[in-house]
């Protein structure tokens, strides 16, 4: 079964003065305002499509390292992924930098490195972002 999630995102202006606020209509989170110097620049409390898609790999990722650990028989007391998304400006996104901890009983490090590798390669969301390199920093505790 497929399921499509929605997002809306309404501008006004110019690129460098005008603004926007996104909607996120499946989830009903907060709306959240974004600008191209929110993009470009400092953040000042706004969002950019480079956050959103950061917040979508990391947990993304976080599930999917979840899901391979299930597979192998194992039950992460806790993941924490962080997922930073280069832009720049005249070129676009130049890359993402995955970086996760994870508390997992009984795992050793090289199981774990494996398994968090060929996640990185089978995220979904890593899917979808196969234009960009894609790093990963994983430890164990």
């Amino acid at each position: 079964m497929s399921v499509t999630r929605n997002a809306r995102t309404r501008w006004t202006g110019d690129l460098q003065d005008g603004g926007g606020t996104t909607s996120f209509v499946s989830s009903g989170l907060p709306d959240t305002p974004v600008t191209w110097a929110a993009r470009s620049n400092e953040p000042e409390g706004k969002t950019s499509p480079e956050e959103l898609i950061a917040a979508a790999h990391a947990s993304c990722y976080s599930m999917a390292l979840s899901g391979s650990l299930g597979k192998a028989g194992y039950t992460a007391d806790e993941i924490v992924t962080e997922a930073a998304v280069d832009f720049k400006p005249g070129t676009g996104i130049t890359g993402v930098a995955l970086s996760v901890r994870a508390t997992i009983p009984g795992i050793g490090a090289e199981e774990f490195d494996e398994i968090a590798a060929a996640t990185k390669d089978g995220c979904p969301v890593s899917q979808a972002l196969k234009a960009v390199p894609i790093t990963l920093e994983a430890k164990l505790g």
